[in-house]
């Protein structure tokens, strides 16, 4: 047979077998984030009179004279966080003090010198709410001149911040200290990853850690106080909750894998002096009769749920909700089945419901954060990143200076009802890019077999999580049965990355 459209004489010969596979086209993440990131409300750019705004912005502010600003550039500041973030939100020092007290200093950027409120940037920020993470591309709250330049305390620069003192006593407990704005310059931008490693024996020293003089010694007093701190919070009751969630590695448009985020103890000393510090600042908006936004988890919804799922796994718990209760069970439940714990975790986590803002008057009764087992407790940490925590800077600065409280007890009600939707909506954005991406990476791997792990079993179908690479989808076929913790094996029979679908049926059953 000749070859329709060629030269004659000129035959092509093909096998009987070959199947024609029609060549798919590329997936572009960014516009399927952009378009998420409009769906659930949010603006992915930033508008040109914000850009102008930014850009006219004078550095040389930064040392403006004010006498209620102190001088702490000389002290040995660091900083703990992702290898690629540059929005550096806070900076920590600490020294021993007397009877075996651990004093903390953590440094805030003070956004709000640069962002007055009202301004074209403030409310753009308001809209947002809070930066979005979606692994492909990062929609930061504040543009990258400003979040990740002038306000961002990356090494090197002079910056202004806000900062918090507590002390850590031997038990773990804490004691408020100061809070005042100064001047600060960080000495080195440490890495989680690296510095959990060498804390933990199990990575050599970071080349900061070796040059600095006296940052190996500070490093292992922050480790101390990290451990005391913790300690102290799961012994009254803080959930140690492990959850999964895959990061996409993304290069050149490409998803290459992907990540866990492990957990270490380079992570959880940030945690930890976040949770202080962030009881601290709630603890002296308080005393001043000032009103205030917190930040509180209430008593589980669901706990009859969660008494069912413990049962489930031979554990009782009492009738009424008990942090220290569930925490016990979950400890318990990581020793005797770390394989399934996250999985575990996922469903409390569900069941105990979602964090949100509240506006709290003055002598107001607090509600407590359950899942951290303290009663005070707010965000004002991550000003670059999130709107409520440039809200709280302002208040606490309004009370350093003696100037009226910038805002009402209605706007903050306001205000805590849209950035508690902002935040919920955020992490919607976050879990459907997570989907999109692992589309993409098993895309071309249809008709392969995974083990899996059962990670809910809902109304609305059944779920599992692969255990390489960890990516989620629905079980369409031979879902009946299951349980959630169960391993089974699974065939990937679909993909649709602009839906976040991926689809499985199942083809075995490993123990539990």
């Amino acid at each position: 047979m000749q070859g329709a459209g060629l030269l004659p004489g000129l035959f092509i010969l093909l096998p009987v077998s070959t199947t024609y596979m029609p060549r798919r086209p590329p997936v572009d993440l960014d516009a399927i984030a952009d378009e998420t990131m409009e769906r659930y409300g949010f603006e992915p750019r930033f508008p040109e009179g914000v850009l102008r705004e930014v850009a006219a912005i004078d550095e040389g502010e930064v040392l403006r004279g004010d006498e209620q600003v102190r001088d702490l550039r000389d002290l040995l500041w660091s900083s703990i966080d992702n290898v690629d973030s540059q929005d550096l939100d806070q900076i920590e020092y600490c020294e021993q003090g007397p009877d075996g007290e651990i004093q903390v200093k953590v440094a805030i950027a003070d956004v709000d010198f640069f962002v007055p409120k009202g301004s074209r940037t403030d409310r753009s920020a308001a809209h947002n709410g809070t930066s979005v993470y979606t692994g492909v591309r990062t929609y930061p709250l504040l543009p990258d001149d400003l979040s990740a330049g002038i306000s961002s305390l990356l090494p090197g620069h002079v910056r202004r911040a806000v900062v918090i003192e507590f002390s850590v006593l031997p038990d773990g407990d804490t004691r408020s200290g100061e809070i005042y704005r100064a001047l600060v310059l960080n000495k080195a931008k440490l890495v989680y990853e690296e510095i959990g490693a060498w804390l933990e024996g199990a990575g050599p020293a970071p080349d900061p850690v070796r040059t600095i003089p006296g940052l190996e010694e500070l490093l292992r007093l922050q480790e101390e106080a990290a451990v005391r701190l913790r300690d102290f919070r799961m012994a009254r009751g803080a959930l140690d909750l492990e959850t999964i969630e895959a990061r996409a590695v993304v290069q050149e448009g490409l998803v290459l894998d992907l990540a866990i985020q492990e957990k270490n103890i380079a992570r959880s000393i940030i945690e930890e002096f976040m949770v202080a510090a962030n009881g601290t600042m709630a603890g002296r908006l308080e005393q001043e009769d000032t009103p205030m936004i917190q930040r509180i988890v209430r008593e589980p919804k669901y706990w009859d749920r969660i008494v069912d799922v413990a049962a489930e796994l031979g554990w009782t718990l009492p009738p009424e909700p008990d942090a220290k209760a569930l925490s016990d069970f979950l400890h318990r439940r990581q020793e005797a089945d770390p394989d399934s714990f996250p999985d575990l975790s996922l469903t409390i986590v569900k069941l105990m419901g979602p964090g949100e803002y509240l506006a709290l008057a003055p002598h107001g009764t607090p509600l407590g954060h359950f899942a951290l087992a303290v009663t005070d407790y707010t965000h004002s940490t991550a000003p670059n990143r999130r709107y409520v925590d440039i809200i709280n800077q302002r208040l606490i600065k309004a009370v350093l200076s003696g100037n009226p409280c910038p805002y009402s007890l209605e706007e903050l009600s306001h205000r805590c009802s849209w950035l508690t939707d902002r935040d919920k909506a955020a992490q919607k954005v976050e879990r459907f890019m997570r989907k999109a991406a692992a589309a993409v990476l098993l895309r071309n791997r249809i008709g392969e077999i995974f083990d899996a792990f059962v990670t809910g079993v809902t109304p609305h179908g059944t779920f599992v999580r692969l255990i390489s690479p960890p990516a989620e989808g629905k079980v369409m076929q031979g879902e009946h049965g299951l349980a959630v913790g169960q391993k089974i094996r699974v065939r990937l029979v679909k993909t649709d990355p602009y839906k976040g679908f991926i689809d499985f049926e199942r083809v075995g059953r490993t123990r539990r």
